[in-house]
């Protein structure tokens, strides 16, 4: 079974993250983990942390002459900023952050025991992961992108785009959003929060195109592969919603507007006109594209600081203001890409199973021969 774990703080040495359960013989492009990692960097509204940090992965373990070994991989990315030790103890938790729930529960008096590994510096680790998971999917002609739909009260007017099209016009932009007029309002936001001391929202849209019909299944609830990625956006700090498909819209429209109607071609075989279901149903991928959108609640760390209360004193005081972003909606879709990535390699090794890439790729192929002929 595919499955990771990270380690590491934010201001500690450096994150670890092991990938195991997979299979031997896939060819690793070290370049393109590199790319990922910038990616996760980029976008309007980041902190001052992503001028000084560039994020460099050393594969440890499990790679021997550019291909894996089938054995457990381990990556590091260093920390430049490796001060944990020096900081000084924090005692004035911040609201909507794991703060005071964290320091209770692990009963720490220094805050920073909890912020340090609760901090979104941790996700440097899963985008890696992510990557590796990405590489796996390419070789079964499954590939996924993402951009930015909404930011703050700036929604973006919708442009149907491929795969494709999103990583050549969605990246290049400053919010990796395809709507030019909408970026231009998106960047005067975050402008207006920097002078006001906030922090913006937003949501994205991650986009899977070639998975096959069957992943997951129906037989039960923890198989259910939308539930299992509705999770696992979940599990990107600050994401308090996911949607799937029409989701939030279909919830107010009567059935007959909201199911895909199915339809046979001899040539082609089974289709939908439609993916209102953004690629499920009963808990399986239908074989059109996915569609997951995460929704972002603003970032807990503000310059202009909420109320809160000393957790040694119990007197009023204001939270504490830690290094930041404004934003984040750009860098957590590249995020979502990881998480769904890894969900998704995951869920085709438990499918088609096997040991190598070689076993892997063939069972693949005999599988869509299976399909093909239903």
């Amino acid at each position: 079974m595919l499955r990771f774990v990270t380690a590491g703080e934010s201001h500690g040495k450096c994150l670890v993250a092991i990938l195991e359960g997979l299979p031997a013989g896939v060819p690793v492009d070290l370049s393109a983990i590199e790319a990922e990692m910038k990616r996760r960097q980029w976008g309007y509204g980041r902190g001052p942390r992503m001028q000084f940090e560039t994020d460099r992965v050393e594969i440890v373990s499990g790679l021997r002459r550019g291909k894996t070994l089938g054995s457990p991989l381990a990556m590091e990315i260093a920390n430049k900023d490796c001060s944990i030790d020096r900081l000084p103890a924090v005692t004035q938790p911040r609201p909507g952050h794991a703060d005071l729930t964290g320091a209770m529960k692990y009963d720490h008096r220094d805050i920073r025991n909890v912020l340090e590994r609760a901090s979104a510096r941790e996700t440097a680790a899963r985008v890696a992961v992510g990557a590796i998971c990405k590489q796996v999917l390419s070789r079964l002609d499954i590939e996924l992108a993402s951009h930015v739909v909404a930011l703050g009260s700036v929604r973006a007017k919708p442009i149907p785009a491929t795969v494709k099209q999103l990583r050549a016009k969605a990246d290049p932009t400053p919010l990796r959003c395809l709507d030019p007029q909408a970026t231009k309002q998106m960047i005067r936001l975050i402008d207006a929060a920097v002078k006001a001391g906030d922090t913006l929202g937003g949501v994205f849209e991650v986009v899977v195109e070639g998975a096959p019909p069957g992943l997951g299944s129906y037989v039960h609830y923890d198989r259910r592969l939308d539930a299992i990625l509705g999770r696992a956006i979940l599990a990107i700090h600050a994401v308090k919603a996911v949607e799937i498909g029409d989701g939030t819209l279909a919830a107010s429209l009567p059935g007959s507007k909201v199911q895909d109607e199915i339809f046979y071609k001899k040539r082609t075989g089974f289709y939908r006109s439609q993916n209102r279901a953004g690629g499920f149903e009963g808990g399986m991928t239908t074989g059109q594209p996915i569609i997951v959108r995460g929704f972002l609640k603003p970032l807990s760390t503000l310059r202009k600081p909420l109320r809160s209360v000393e957790i040694n004193t119990k007197k009023p005081v204001v939270a504490t203001v830690e290094r930041s972003d404004v934003t984040t909606v750009p860098a957590a879709g590249v995020i979502g890409e990881a998480m769904i990535a890894f969900e998704l390699a995951k869920a085709c090794l438990e499918k088609f199973g096997g040991d190598s890439l070689r076993e892997l790729t063939r069972n693949h192929q005999g599988y869509l021969r299976q399909v093909s002929q239903f």
